[in-house]
């Protein structure tokens, strides 16, 4: 299995139709269960969760289905399966509650487990968070469309991750890049990964302002996932209260190009929870 961390961190949870692969971090403190995005390895959160770790937390990393170290093939990759797999992963643990971070589509993972489970989950953390189907243009849709449909499809994916970084790549982006590139060179996994872009997240979009945790959204203010990440973050703002961090000239991955700004914000945001 091609992925950035020691088989030694690696622990799996069966579950119907697979097993997901999780790591943990940190043997006290309240539970952050972090989750990447679609196409993308749980050690997105390398330069994250040590912070988090050393300010008293214990964070859970876990692929989600398809990707990293989880199985590659599953009936259903929705943003609201990865939410039952959370609350599954926290049951697993022990943690009868924790704060769930989610990138890009899994961001919305965190407000299923939210809307399951508002006994459980303590608040939701959106980072670059995709969690309704955006406007797209019939150029947009054929490219997608011919980039994931002949063996260039890898090249294809890896390319638009590599434009996902505009302010500042990480001193391990190559290494890291070659490990992705292996991973979803691996049987299933560029299927899977087909799977997920083409899944519409109207039901997602439609428990937007139903919450019932604090949330807040953290947007890089260049992610090239949006023509208006601005914009975008304030709209989600508005529509669930949520707090909002709009990291100047971030992309997608702001966790990862400034992760001592979006440590310092979520910690704020924790701390904040704590005196609820």
């Amino acid at each position: 299995m091609s992925v950035g961390v020691s088989v030694a961190a690696t622990q799996f949870l069966t579950r119907e139709g697979g097993y997901l692969a999780y790591e943990v971090s940190g043997d006290l403190g309240p539970w952050v269960i972090a989750l990447p995005g679609m196409g993308d390895l749980r050690t997105q959160y390398r330069f994250l969760a040590p912070r988090l770790v050393q300010a008293g937390y214990r964070v859970v990393t876990m692929d989600v289905r398809g990707q990293g170290e989880s199985s590659a093939h599953w009936h259903d990759y929705s943003a609201r399966a990865a939410g039952a797999d959370v609350l599954a992963l926290m049951q697993h643990l022990g943690a009868d509650k924790a704060v769930v971070l989610g990138n890009s589509f899994a961001a919305g993972a965190g407000l299923w487990a939210a809307r399951e489970r508002p006994d459980q989950v303590l608040a939701v953390g959106m980072l670059g968070p995709i969690v309704r189907d955006l406007p797209a243009s019939w150029l947009t849709r054929s490219v997608v469309q011919l980039g994931f449909a002949g063996p260039w499809r890898r090249w294809f994916w890896m390319t638009y991750w590599d434009s996902l970084f505009p302010l500042r790549k990480p001193d391990d982006q190559a290494a890291y890049r070659v490990q992705l590139e292996a991973n979803l060179g691996e049987e299933g996994r560029m299927p899977a990964l087909h799977t997920m872009v083409a899944l519409s997240k109207a039901d997602t979009a439609g428990l937007l302002g139903s919450e019932t945790v604090p949330v807040l959204i953290v947007m890089g203010t260049r992610d090239p996932d949006f023509s208006d990440p601005t914009t975008e973050a304030r709209w989600l703002a508005g529509q669930m209260k949520a707090r909002l961090s709009l990291v100047e000239g971030a992309g997608h991955y702001p966790h990862v190009e400034t992760p001592e700004r979006v440590a310092h914000d979520i910690l704020q945001f924790l701390d904040g929870l704590e005196r609820r």
